[in-house]
């Protein structure tokens, strides 16, 4: 196949896999927007954990059926995985709760600048004019579509700051245990995914009653809410996925920059379904700066010296065959 035929497919495969991702966590967020605010069920933690089940239950049958290659993923950096993944649903949560939205908001934005730093102290990654331009207009926009008020007191912001690095931690781990082990994303959802699953069914109980104070056991559950459950969990397979494949083709980086275009569609949807009061001029505004931003990220960081590893050396085991979704696995310098 030509280069410009392999460049294509690449555009295609890319294109795809972000949207996949686009749609999914769009998805799940409007499913556990619904079941949180109209149907009372507010055990965040557990949820997760039900989520990380179905996907371990998912990569299982995938496994027996021989769609999963048997990979090796060392309990070492499995248990730092986990870890960093927990601290960041925990911290997330905790956050949300100690702080006003305006400043879980602006905690959410730095870790780009934190998923940056890593790039640039543990990747060496040089990144051009252009990229750091394109990168602050982007959090420019965000922040004038998102942040309202913003007040925080001391474990507010320790929260914060946990969740933010534990979160850039782990998306960066995705990343480096792909290239390292030569994993696919399903091979990685199946290592990580029943860790986590029983360390936060284990944990999130505990963590809600703190959180909430009322007991996941004594929820009123319904059919309906239960139905919704059960959604929640099937779009996070999707979202988990989809995930993985993303930072393991993207990087960390471009992983949180475009990841803001869900932050824009979920502002449009939410006025669409649950009223246009919080429409206004700044907001439209902060929108088509951080969209502006988003192209010309996409464009800035594709050009030659745009964003490059100066030297990038990472050991990595014996090639595994990749699971059924195509992967990038081109050591590459360009990022």
């Amino acid at each position: 196949m030509s280069s410009a035929g392999k460049a294509e497919k690449k555009a295609a495969i890319d294109t795809a896999s972000w949207m996949f991702n686009v749609v999914t966590s769009v998805g799940i967020i409007l499913v556990n927007k619904a079941l949180m605010a109209t149907y009372g069920f507010s055990f965040a933690t557990t949820l997760t954990g039900l989520h990380f089940a179905t996907t371990t239950l998912l990569t299982f049958v995938l496994r027996q059926l021989g769609y999963i290659q048997p990979s090796h993923l060392p309990l070492s950096d499995l248990l730092k995985f986990v870890l960093f993944a927990n601290f960041s649903i925990v911290g997330m949560n905790v956050s949300l709760m100690w702080n006003s939205v305006g400043f879980y908001q602006i905690a959410k934005l730095s870790m780009i600048p934190v998923s940056c730093f890593l790039e640039v102290v543990l990747d060496h990654v040089r990144y051009s004019r252009d990229t750091k331009l394109s990168i602050v207009l982007v959090l420019v926009g965000v922040g004038v579509c998102t942040v309202t008020d913003v007040s925080v007191n001391a474990k507010g912001f320790i929260a914060a700051l946990v969740a933010v690095w534990s979160t850039a931690l782990q998306q960066y781990y995705v990343h480096f245990l792909q290239r390292k082990y030569s994993l696919g994303s399903f091979n990685l959802l199946g290592h990580t995914a029943p860790a986590q699953a029983a360390s936060l069914l284990v944990v999130g109980p505990f963590m809600d009653y703190w959180l909430t104070n009322k007991r996941v056991d004594a929820y009123a559950y319904s059919m309906i809410s239960v139905l919704f459950i059960i959604l929640s969990c099937s779009i996070a397979v999707g979202t988990n996925l989809s995930q993985f494949i993303c930072i393991g083709r993207f990087t960390a980086v471009s992983f949180q920059v475009l990841g803001h275009m869900k932050t824009i569609l979920v502002l449009i949807l939410g006025f669409i379904f649950f009223g246009k009061e919080g429409l206004n001029l700044h907001v439209v505004f902060g929108m088509i700066i951080a969209i502006v931003g988003m192209v010309w990220y996409g464009n800035a960081s594709s050009k030659p010296g745009g964003k490059e590893r100066r030297s990038y050396s990472l050991p990595s085991t014996k090639s595994q065959k990749h699971d059924g979704l195509l992967e990038t696995s081109d050591p590459d310098e360009k990022v």
